[in-house]
């Protein structure tokens, strides 16, 4: 019988970890295995209510669960947000495109992620540990909007301690017991000791974060068709039936989420 598409299958919620005050990550246990490209995202849905489009941030090589970190946002977020263990979703897919991890090979890695947007990239940060002797580097850098707003905040200093990863949290207002950076994540981007030419730079955040970080990379001699840009705002269907994530000639649930600056450099209001 040919699978519908349509149809989710049933996800258990098994623990439910506060980040911030606005951010949560849900550790699922789907019905049966559920395997995803890191990059790719799903469809999860609260029965009788809706569903809308998240990118798990899990490590994809785990296929019993599958965590995925949401900000309360609006009418489906805030309801999730309300869930507790227990409770039971919907889950389709994976669907989209996700990093391509082969390109990468032999390359300082550039990783840079603003609030929320570092959930996809905990995903890849877990591919790219596992197999890390494949690069060159794996540099992270993550900017929040206060100490409070950082997420995976027991996680991050330990993924700076890894071999061959430089980690570096920024955020643009500090606090009295702040050590670390304060300044815009722009401003942690100079003077990384690496080849611009050749680097693989991976971009998540807010779409202004998203915008001045690409300028950015573009400065420092990064070029175009190796910046990876991530998205995801607008998605809904994600099958390309609805429309909603146009950009340009491209849909982002389909043929993204994860587009080159190259791909899209000419289309207009791309950070709208």
């Amino acid at each position: 019988m040919k699978k519908n598409i349509y149809q989710p299958i049933k996800a258990r919620i098994e623990q439910v970890i506060p980040e911030t005050s606005l951010i949560k990550t849900f550790v699922l246990k789907p019905e049966s295995e559920f395997s995803f490209t890191t990059g790719q995202f799903v469809e999860l849905s609260i029965p009788g209510v809706g569903e809308a489009p998240f990118t798990p941030s899990s490590d994809p090589a785990i296929k019993e669960r599958i965590e995925v970190t949401i900000m309360k946002a609006g009418r489906i977020t805030g309801l999730l947000h309300e869930m507790q263990v227990g409770d039971t979703l919907g889950l389709r897919g994976p669907y989209g495109k996700g990093y391509p991890l082969d390109k990468f090979k032999g390359k300082d890695i550039l990783i840079v992620g603003g609030g929320v947007g570092l959930a996809p990239l905990r995903s890849l940060l877990f591919s790219l540990f596992s197999r890390i002797q494949d690069y060159k580097s794996v540099i992270l850098r993550y900017g929040a909007r206060t100490p409070n707003d950082i997420v995976y905040k027991e996680a991050l200093p330990q993924w700076g301690t890894k071999d061959k990863v430089n980690a570096l949290v920024t955020v643009d207002v500090g606090s009295p017991e702040w050590q670390g950076n304060v300044g815009l994540v722009t401003t942690v981007l100079a003077d990384l000791g690496i080849d611009a030419p050749s680097v693989q730079a991976i971009v998540c955040g807010p779409p202004i974060m998203m915008k001045f970080v690409n300028l950015k990379l573009l400065d420092i001699g990064i070029k175009p068709e190796n910046i990876y840009l991530s998205m995801e705002k607008s998605m809904s269907c994600g099958l390309g039936k609805c429309g909603h994530c146009r950009v340009g000639k491209y849909y982002a649930c389909k043929d993204g989420p994860v587009f080159t600056y190259e791909q899209l450099k000419d289309i207009h209001d791309i950070w709208d």
